[in-house]
């Protein structure tokens, strides 16, 4: 029986695009590219071994920035979009399951989104890359939200949209669904499958 269940975010709750900030932080970056220069920083950043105020400041570094602070934060936040569906769906499970996140992220996107999409409040808890020091699919992430949660992985159903993270959820035993945006029926029909109730 299924008790709890667990979304990560980019691409399951809210699609983003990344490409949306590169083309603003480009138009004032020293570097031909900007991907390439902060992909360290940013690794570094949503593991949790620097904190904001380094990772703003490597970033200006690194990226030879000239605009502001200010300019560069709404940048890095500004890619999400609400996926319509499954704000519905995580309302229709709400009133039966407790609802938990699990994603690789940072705490200025994780600000901004409980800030802006009030389907973030009917989550119970929460384990973060950045907060945790660690990543998915690394075992000890999962181990982690078990623990945190209170949950088996026997009993949750754990939703993200990369099939490597999919594979590491199943083999500690989580039943687990790869989410495709343009498939959201297919979701649906794998969590009747498996009892999971929606709505009344």
């Amino acid at each position: 029986m299924i008790k709890a269940i667990v979304f990560d975010i980019g691409n399951v709750l809210l699609p983003f695009d990344f490409s949306v900030a590169l083309r603003k932080l480009q138009s004032k970056s020293g570097t031909e590219s900007v991907e390439h220069a902060m992909e360290g920083v940013k690794r570094e950043y949503e593991s949790g071994r620097i904190s904001r105020v380094e990772f703003l400041e490597q970033m200006r570094v690194v990226l030879q920035y000239t605009g502001t602070e200010d300019e560069f934060v709404a940048a890095w936040e500004d890619i999400f979009t609400e996926n319509t569906p499954m704000s519905e769906l995580v309302r229709a499970l709400h009133p039966h399951y407790p609802l938990f996140l699990l994603s690789n992220t940072s705490d200025l996107h994780m600000d901004y989104v409980f800030k802006k999409y009030p389907t973030f409040g009917l989550f119970k808890d929460a384990v973060f890359s950045y907060r945790v020091k660690g990543f998915k699919p690394e075992p000890a992430i999962y181990e982690t939200a078990l623990k945190q949660f209170g949950i088996k992985a026997e009993e949750t159903v754990f939703i993200d949209d990369l099939q490597v993270n999919i594979d590491a959820a199943l083999a500690l035993g989580f039943q687990a669904i790869r989410y495709d945006l343009g498939q959201h029926e297919d979701l649906l029909t794998e969590l009747r499958a498996l009892g999971v109730r929606m709505g009344q």
